[in-house]
């Protein structure tokens, strides 16, 4: 359970799947992360590392899941991510057909970077994602880029977006900042403007992309960057910014679980990312009132984000055009208004409880308007 979009969704489906339809068993390969804390308690917990040998390595886990569906075979195995998705498949014969298999596939296939290994995954999933019952894809792209690359039936693959807009955010949003750059009500922050960024800090969010844009915008008007967020790529953003001279107006401080409060007091949010499959903290952003400017890549934005109406959409990878994108908003403050209150009702189609029917549908195998009803399945089971 820990700091990537992935698992903060697992979260809120724990939080709120109908407990007239299911009884939840949280499988887990290690019982660690910020999130763990926040499952509700009447959720049973399984560690695979901790309760079976062997279990807390990713290529290793599918066994002891395996010996656990052939003791505790449940209605519903739900995978949530992509690299347990090929654990669940590998696992799943052991059910011997009692079990109904939900993959969640949120990323898309093609991605820069790692082709080996990207090639390699995407002939394993071909071969394994044909056991599943139902593939969901978090967005239209993302759902024709599975039929395409893995050879899927469509009929078994189904768009259910995220769902981001939850109840809680108006609360965590107004709550109070820790950040020194922010402060005051929501919607206003002291001092210089501050353009923000939350995301995994990893190569394909693009944020060494955020930082170079960012460095043309700082030659020509005061202006700050947060970037929340932790991974890899740290040691290589701040050497970026260091060899910017940004140090004075750039702050990475690293992963917060309330970025809300800063969405809705920064004066824009971006996303640079290079590939995604649904960009979660972008609808989150627009929920919260914040106006975006976003990277039209592969998975999700622009159908997000329709251009000039509720945010600004660039070429992705383009330094140049994501930096004017910036300048523009900073310096047009009533169309950054205009663009952040159209922005809250784009963001209502990700809320829960538009979303919450099409999870329960695609878990009892049904149409979403026969999701309402029903009796508890036996030991429906999440896998993160």
């Amino acid at each position: 359970m820990g700091e990537g979009g992935a698992d903060r969704v697992t979260l809120t489906l724990l939080r709120h799947l109908d407990r007239r339809l299911f009884r939840l068993t949280l499988v887990l390969m290690r019982a660690e992360g910020p999130w763990l804390a926040e499952v509700p308690a009447d959720v049973e917990r399984l560690e695979l590392g901790g309760n079976f040998p062997g279990g807390g390595r990713l290529w290793t886990a599918w066994r002891p899941l395996a010996r656990l569906l052939r003791r505790r075979p449940p209605d519903v195995l739900f995978s949530t991510s992509g690299g347990t998705n090929l654990i669940a498949a590998l696992a799943i014969p052991a059910a011997a057909g009692r079990t109904r298999l939900v993959l969640s596939e949120r990323s898309m296939l093609r991605r820069p970077g790692q082709p080996l290994k990207r090639r390699a995954l995407l002939l394993a999933k071909r071969l394994l994602y044909g056991r599943a019952d139902a593939v969901t894809a978090v967005s239209a792209e993302v759902a024709a880029d599975l039929v395409e690359r893995l050879r899927l039936d469509p009929r078994r693959v189904r768009v259910v977006y995220n769902p981001l807009a939850t109840p809680e955010l108006e609360g965590l949003a107004a709550a109070e900042p820790e950040h020194p750059w922010f402060g005051g009500a929501p919607g206003r922050a002291p001092g210089p403007p501050v353009v923000l960024g939350v995301g995994r800090l990893l190569p394909v969010k693009g944020f060494d992309l955020l930082i170079a844009a960012f460095a043309r915008v700082r030659a020509r008007r005061p202006a700050r960057l947060v970037v929340f967020g932790e991974g890899p790529a740290r040691g290589a953003l701040e050497r970026l910014v260091c060899r910017r001279g940004l140090d004075d107006c750039v702050s990475l401080p690293g992963f917060d679980p309330n970025p809300f409060r800063y969405m809705s007091r920064c004066a824009l949010f971006v996303l640079s990312s290079h590939s995604e499959g649904l960009p979660g903290a972008l609808i989150q952003a627009m929920a919260c009132g914040a106006p975006v400017v976003a990277t039209d890549c592969p998975g999700g934005p622009a159908e997000v984000v329709t251009d000039g109406a509720d945010g600004l959409l660039v070429p992705a990878g383009d330094e140049a055009a994501l930096a004017a994108a910036i300048e523009r908003l900073l310096g047009d403050p009533e169309l950054a208004r205009r663009l952040g209150r159209r922005a809250i009702d784009s963001a209502a189609r990700f809320s829960l409880p538009t979303v919450l029917g099409s999870y329960e549908a695609a878990l009892l195998g049904e149409p979403a308007a026969q999701a309402a009803t029903g009796a508890a399945p036996e030991g429906a089971t999440e896998a993160g």
